[in-house]
């Protein structure tokens, strides 16, 4: 999996893209420990990701804990399969999303 960052301020857009699993998803824990203090906005762009496993959905998960604290927090541009691992999972209850 590959992440981009492109912060402007207080604003954060972390792009994701290949398939985030067990093996992978530890480099978003790095990010997300290191590069949220601070921010008060935080985008994550799905466009490029093709699947997120557990692991995964747990690094939405405590993004989104944090940004509860500080600011807003959105995902992005996810496709079909995310979409509906979201969905399965009811993340699309607790993540704010946009298409």
């Amino acid at each position: 999996m590959n992440i981009t960052l492109n912060k402007e301020g207080k604003k954060l857009t972390i792009g994701l893209e290949g398939r985030m699993d067990a093996v992978s998803a530890p480099e978003l824990e790095k990010v997300i420990e290191s590069e949220l203090s601070g921010i008060t906005e935080l985008i994550f762009d799905l466009k490029k990701l093709e699947y997120t496993s557990s692991a995964g959905l747990r690094q939405f998960l405590a993004a989104q804990q944090i940004m509860d604290d500080q600011g807003e927090m959105v995902v992005r541009n996810a496709n079909e399969a995310v979409l509906d691992i979201f969905d399965e999972t009811g993340f699309t209850d607790i993540l704010d999303i946009e298409q």
